[in-house]
């Protein structure tokens, strides 16, 4: 890459927009803001070509193609494109000369990345969608409210007055113990009370985690690639670094983990998020001889293990070695996120430094909440809740699989018939996938590519897309895909 400040004494030559590996050409950074409505378009471009050089996603040097021929990448008038290179020369961001095109200034100081994140790049498309497929959502009508209150006044009738004051940090016994015999008798977990702990939702428990790694001399752990986001970027708030490691069909793969230096990984194993695979039996045993050889532990994010539709769920990777993994969940997809609730099942090696951590973190969970939760789980209401989802969420999944062979045939969908999403690789036709996003978005319908999830840039041209379902109604569902299709043909 010619820098910016080369003292060769000629022009640059013409190159092509990508001049950084990392950068995006710039049609494809100014794409979704080019779907914006037409009365804030302009505006829309501008701001994101201003964020595009912040971020380093076009680099300083970098040669953008001409108004002319941005206008037509993108498909808007000429002089929304020469409105935004000026405004931006004007501020500094870009710099330009007579007969030597526009370029992005060198003088403008990028935003890192946080220690520890990601450096991968996700584009929104569009930001006035009406029907949005995106995953891990629930359907929030869903929550039982009149249960919900009658265990709110039956825990309030019956909590001693002492249950009032600073509670357990590892949450209130009643709990764990109601807890901990679900999860044996659901998930097959081995959940001894003593070492369960209370709290906010899987995010807290990832979070707690980290702290007790990096005090042990943890400097970096393990994440699925794809995987979730939020597993890195919690990490990284307590300075652990994330290294991104591959799957294939059947889990991680074994040559990457052992050559990674990690001593800690985070794992959804029964039902891999996004890609949606079981882990085979063959990796989860490859996984815990890793776990012991290097003498580390294993975060199993099990977000989703009741929700299984053509068979009995795959029972916890917990189970066959407790002291090697820490198990968490949460009723963020049964109940509601709103709740907060969550738990951490944790090695007895580890048991106090967490308690600990969690002591000084928020004293202790509120006890109103845990004993209502206790209260839903002993009188069964919990287990109708979960067999109410499923039926909703089979019912959703089956209307958006027809959907989609109606509407885009040639789609597959791979992974088990479990959770609130699915993957779904459209043929080649339909791409590229930059262009099939707008036009979705454009139609009103948020959809996300699995490449949000991970750190691979398939180059074959098909669109893969992690499409959620659950927080949708069926009829919703088929309209937003028909629309797509719909999208497509104008």
């Amino acid at each position: 890459m010619t820098p910016s400040g080369t003292t060769s004494g000629r022009t640059p030559e013409p190159a092509s927009p990508l001049r950084d590996a990392a950068a995006q050409p710039a049609w494809e950074v100014l794409l979704p803001a080019a779907g914006a409505p037409a009365r804030r378009r302009g505006r829309a471009l501008q701001e994101a070509l201003r964020e595009a050089v912040r971020s380093g996603r076009l680099a300083g040097g970098t040669r953008l193609p001409s108004s002319r021929a941005l206008a037509a990448d993108l498909g808007v008038s000429r002089g929304l494109v020469t409105e935004a290179y000026e405004q931006l020369t004007a501020e500094g961001y870009l710099r330009s000369g007579r007969g030597a095109g526009t370029w992005v200034s060198g003088t403008v100081r990028t935003t890192p990345s946080p220690t520890g994140t990601s450096t991968r790049t996700v584009t929104r498309y569009g930001s006035g969608v009406t029907i949005d497929f995106r995953p891990g959502t629930p359907d929030l009508s869903l929550f039982p409210r009149a249960a919900w209150a009658a265990a709110q006044r039956a825990a309030l009738a019956e909590l001693p007055h002492s249950a009032f004051g600073y509670p357990d940090p590892r949450g209130l016994p009643a709990l764990r113990v109601a807890l901990a015999a679900m999860l044996t008798r659901r998930r097959g977990v081995v959940a001894d009370p003593d070492r369960l702990v209370v709290c906010s939702g899987v995010a807290q428990a990832t979070t707690l985690l980290g702290f007790v790694l990096r005090a042990q001399g943890h400097d970096g752990v393990g994440v699925e690639d794809p995987g979730s986001p939020e597993h890195g970027r919690l990490f990284a708030a307590t300075g652990l670094e994330t290294v991104w490691l591959p799957l294939d069909g059947e889990g991680l793969r074994p040559e990457p983990l052992d050559g990674s230096e990690v001593r800690a990984v985070v794992v959804t194993p029964s039902h891999q998020f996004p890609s949606g695979i079981a882990w085979s039996a063959e990796r989860r045993g490859m996984l815990l001889d890793w776990a012991r050889k290097v003498d580390g532990y294993v975060l199993e994010d099990d977000y989703d293990g009741d929700f299984r539709y053509d068979r009995a769920p795959v029972g916890a990777l917990q189970g066959l070695d407790p002291e090697r993994v820490v198990y968490t969940g949460s009723v963020s997809k049964s109940l509601a996120p709103a709740l907060r609730l969550g738990w951490m099942v944790v090695p007895k090696a580890l048991v106090d430094e967490v308690v600990e951590r969690k002591r000084t973190m928020d004293l202790g969970h509120p006890a109103l909440d845990q004993a209502a939760l206790a209260h839903l789980v002993t009188t069964g209401g919990y287990d109708r809740q979960l067999r109410r989802c499923q039926r909703a969420y089979r019912e959703r999944r089956d209307v958006l699989l027809a959907a989609l062979a109606e509407h885009f045939p040639g789609t597959s969908v791979t992974g088990i018939a479990a959770g609130l999403h699915v993957i779904a690789r459209l043929p080649r036709r339909y791409g590229p996938p930059e262009r099939f996003l707008t036009k979705a978005a454009r139609a009103g319908v948020g959809l996300h590519p699995l490449e949000e999830y991970g750190t691979a840039r398939p180059a074959d041209g098909d669109v893969r897309l992690v499409i959620g379902y659950a927080h949708l109604s069926p009829a919703t569902i088929a309209a937003g895909v028909s629309r797509v299709a719909e999208s497509l043909d104008g």
